[in-house]
């Protein structure tokens, strides 16, 4: 489409943009002039940094887990700006593969506070900064 010379607008490729790697492909395989991101940043909101080439530690990416919840809770309110964390939470690559987590998980899934749901996820990070 790009090649087209009667195509005068922007070109935006969209789909399975996880990566950097996937971004460099859009650009030089397909020409496009931007890319969308969506599901990819679901549990990893720093997926924006890292395709600029930083690499964030655990420590950071919660970090940027609790400045997300913080944000929800002041844009919206208390219960529905946890209520949306969560679902980013529950889709967190941080949190996969960490030997019996079903249950932390849970409770963090469940819990109804700022309070309460900052000391589950501080309890995580003690737990994978000290693996």
């Amino acid at each position: 489409m790009k090649n087209n010379p009667r195509i005068q607008i922007p070109i935006i490729g969209n789909g399975d943009i996880k990566s950097a790697d996937d971004v460099r492909n859009a650009f030089d395989r397909y020409g496009v002039d931007a890319v969308m991101i969506g599901r990819a940043t679901f549990g990893a909101p720093w997926v924006f940094q890292e395709f600029k080439g930083g690499l964030l530690t655990i420590g950071e990416k919660i970090d940027i887990l609790l400045e997300q919840l913080h944000i929800n809770v002041e844009r919206i309110d208390e219960r529905r700006g946890i209520l949306h964390t969560r679902r980013h939470l529950a889709a967190s690559p941080i949190f996969k593969g960490i030997p019996d987590f079903r249950q932390t998980r849970i409770a963090m899934l469940r819990a109804e506070t700022v309070s309460e749901l900052t000391e589950i996820i501080e309890q995580v990070r003690k737990r994978l900064v000290s693996a």
